[in-house]
């Protein structure tokens, strides 16, 4: 029989951050986790939310409250202020979430929904999205969770959020493992990054290009290079020494991060088979292949080793 222990202080989950960086998809796997969840609050109501009478069975339940801009009364000075003092007046643990994104990535955004920027109803979206961004600095800055979603689908972000919020019963900190391209993009949210581009690439091979790291005969190929393995034991080693030191940090999720250049071949395979060497020490990681599912590209892998005659 599980039994799950009651957090001290309930917890509050304060979600904010740019418009179109993913707030409405947050508060929907909140809800999902089991949080009460309210959207748009004017800030007159905090208080009262948060002192409002509930079930003694309900009395532990963690609230998520999204607030932005559009919300009444928003003034992110006077925010931060008041969060202060209800920390110091206790009773509640009140944490805040930051979800920032590109320029570029949120009038992405804005075109293809159709969508007015909140803040720029009669202008491009663009001059929203600076307005907003200088007028929440001061909250992003204060808050204890940023998380960037510029590379983010929606399911990534999800995964992100169940990752960070959902009540695991122990002290243990989610642990990401992923791997990427970096010619795609790095992943913003990663706390260790290693770079395995120094490995032969798989993407020369015409017989292995079309194959990923998941397969057996890429992942040989990639194992096979002569400063494979100790190289990647190295990391190994570095990571199980890592861990327990976040752990009594207190810190709550950790995400590492594998890259070579298209995300597809050396990457995947270095993560794989260091999430299954963290399992196999007790750990739990949660794998993510960011860009598995993306088309190979010569043009992003640059040019084939000049002796190997196209392959390497």
């Amino acid at each position: 029989m599980t039994v799950t222990l009651p957090a001290a202080e309930p917890r509050l989950l304060l979600v904010t951050g740019l418009s179109g960086a993913g707030k409405s998809t947050v508060l929907r796997v909140l809800e999902d986790l089991g949080w009460e969840v309210v959207d748009n609050l004017p800030l007159s109501l905090l208080e009262p939310l948060i002192e409002a009478p509930v079930k003694p069975s309900e009395a532990a339940r963690p609230i998520a409250v999204g607030i932005d801009s559009r919300s009444r009364g928003f003034k992110p000075a006077r925010l931060v202020k008041r969060i202060k003092e209800l920390r110091e007046a206790g009773g509640r643990d009140i944490q805040t979430l930051f979800l920032d994104c590109a320029g570029a990535e949120l009038e992405r955004r804005f075109s293809e929904t159709r969508r007015r920027h909140p803040l720029a109803e009669d202008r491009p979206a663009a001059d929203g999205i600076a307005r907003e961004r200088e007028m929440m600095e001061s909250l992003r800055r204060w808050a204890e969770h940023v998380v960037d979603t510029t590379n983010y689908s929606s399911n990534d972000l999800q995964q992100e959020i169940r990752q960070r919020f959902a009540d695991t019963g122990d002290d243990e900190p989610s642990l990401t493992v992923m791997s990427f391209g970096f010619a795609r993009g790095l992943p913003r949210n990663a706390d260790l990054v290693f770079d395995m581009r120094y490995l032969r690439n798989p993407h020369w091979d015409p017989k292995l290009r079309p194959g990923t790291g998941l397969d057996a005969d890429v992942s040989a190929y990639v194992a096979a290079d002569p400063a494979y393995e100790t190289t990647v034991q190295q990391i190994e080693t570095l990571l199980l020494t890592l861990l327990p030191r976040y752990r009594a940090e207190g810190k709550s999720y950790v995400t590492i991060a594998f890259g070579c250049t298209g995300g597809r071949h050396r990457s995947v395979h270095v993560a794989e088979r260091v999430a299954g060497t963290l399992r196999a020490a007790g750990h739990a990681p949660n794998l993510l292949h960011r860009n598995l599912d993306s088309a190979p590209q010569d043009g992003l892998e640059g040019k084939p080793p000049p002796a190997s005659g196209g392959k390497a």
